[in-house]
């Protein structure tokens, strides 16, 4: 999600994507520890790294439960209790069908329908044990794994929105490739101008810009990672029902929130109810905006943060066809 106003800039690459820190004085040192308390809680929470909690548990599977620090016990037992809300599509039980389609990471072929069917048998989060007074986690079955990837992007983005406030920074933003955790626009700004990236476009090319300030924008699409094959494309973001990469009337959802944690969870709720529903359900959330896009062109507006559409060939509206 591009950003219009240039301000001093810091790069990493860091969790397996480009992480870009944008500042209104330069000031490496301080760019230097953000940058190292993201590679810190990337180390707790990864699983793909020996040595991290959370493959620790995923190791155990099977054998024993795993004690694990406070902040990870926390986002785990989050995870845990959106996964289990009724026809949740958010399932952090999900990682050996992430693992298997491997999507984004070289996968190009489809599971055959019998493995997937297998697999599915170790994704029920319920199943996952979670003891809150000896701090630890359990998955009963062998090949049983948690992933974290889809919830932890948002928690990191809101520690470092609160330690760059402890450091007297408080006008900046920090992209974690998808999550984008504003500060206090720049000086003699109203708010910051956010791209949303236009699906399947060239490298730049947006659907339009929506202005915040001390917002989280965490954004989600089909358009991120997927393979094509005999003619159809299969994305990233899989049913945890079914095994199979969800298929709706949906390319991306965009989530505007205070909480970039909240932003990871509810993109994914989101996206797992479609527009009509995902309307309904945000209306018992008055906390959460969000801003739709069809694979009809239609950009259906859920927010009250100024948007201003830049691609004529979609069109705005805020309700669904």
């Amino acid at each position: 999600m591009p950003v219009e106003q240039r301000l001093c800039s810091y790069s990493a690459v860091l969790m397996g994507s480009p992480i870009v820190l944008k500042l209104a004085e330069p000031d490496e040192r301080l760019a230097g520890d953000v940058f190292r308390l993201i590679r810190q809680q990337e180390n707790l929470f990864t699983v793909n790294r020996a040595g991290s909690q959370v493959m620790s548990i995923n190791e155990a599977a099977g054998k024993h439960p795993v004690a694990v620090s406070a902040p990870v016990f926390a986002l785990i037992e989050r995870a845990r209790e959106v996964s289990v809300l009724p026809g949740s599509c958010f399932n952090f039980a999900i990682g050996p069908l992430v693992k298997r389609w491997k999507i984004g990471f070289k996968g190009d072929s489809v599971p055959p329908a019998h493995e997937l069917q297998a697999l599915l048998a170790l994704t029920d989060p319920a199943r996952v044990e979670l003891d809150a007074q000896q701090r630890t986690v359990f998955l009963p079955l062998a090949g049983m794994e948690i992933d974290l990837g889809a919830i932890a992007k948002g928690y990191i983005a809101d520690v470092v929105k609160t330690f760059l406030r402890q450091r007297g920074c408080f006008c900046g933003l920090i992209n974690l490739g998808g999550n984008l955790q504003t500060l206090d626009a720049p000086a003699g700004e109203a708010s910051w101008a956010i791209g949303l990236q236009k699906p399947f476009g060239e490298p730049g090319a947006l659907v339009g810009t929506i202005a915040v300030s001390n917002k989280s924008l965490v954004t989600s699409g089909v358009y991120e990672r997927y393979f094509e094959l005999n003619g159809q494309r299969y994305h990233h973001i899989l049913n945890p029902q079914t095994g199979y990469p969800l298929d709706n009337e949906l390319l991306g959802v965009t989530v505007i929130s205070d909480s970039s944690l909240d932003g990871d969870i509810f993109t994914t709720l989101l996206y797992g109810l479609g527009v009509e529903k995902g309307l309904a359900f945000l209306a018992d959330y008055p906390q959460i905006e969000a801003i739709f896009v069809t694979r009809a062109q239609q950009v259906v507006l859920a927010t009250q943060q100024p948007f201003r559409l830049l691609d004529e060939t979609y069109y705005v509206t805020d309700s669904i066809a």
